[in-house]
């Protein structure tokens, strides 16, 4: 699979604008959701040709786009009101990151441009819920 050109390998909505990532049987689950953006981030990972230009893109993307889930457990089991909105400081930082790296390899790449905007899309959604998140939990605490 490395070397060759990018497949669409990520799972689209009916309208092939948008990825489904979230678990229709279970309805809105966050964790779900970022969990399966952290295994489209790695499957995009691994269509993307190795070079001496993506590996390090491939790389910091990889980091970046599976940290988003990892964060938000965390935040999901935080000790505190002021530990939980750190974690999703994190996350969301996490997920403007991954936009950054998508944007980079859709550079590196052009032949992966179209789904590396399916991937920013759904990192743009999760650092919107993130940051609605962040506003509420702050508004609340004090």
């Amino acid at each position: 699979m490395r070397g060759q050109k990018c497949k669409p390998q990520i799972p689209m909505a009916n309208d092939q604008s948008s990825p489904k990532f979230a678990n229709p049987k279970k309805g809105y689950d966050l964790e779900e959701r970022t969990a399966r953006f952290a295994e489209a981030v790695i499957d995009f990972c691994k269509s993307v040709r190795q070079d001496s230009i993506t590996q390090p893109i491939i790389n910091q993307l990889v980091r970046a786009g599976t940290s988003i889930g990892a964060n938000y457990s965390e935040a999901d089991e935080a000790s505190s009101k002021k530990d939980f909105i750190n974690k999703i400081c994190i996350a969301n930082k996490e997920a403007k990151e991954t936009k950054y790296w998508l944007r980079v390899s859709a550079h590196a790449v052009p032949e992966c441009k179209v789904n590396a905007r399916v991937l920013w899309r759904e990192a743009q959604e999760l650092n919107l819920i993130f940051s609605a998140i962040i506003r509420n939990a702050r508004k609340n605490s004090t």
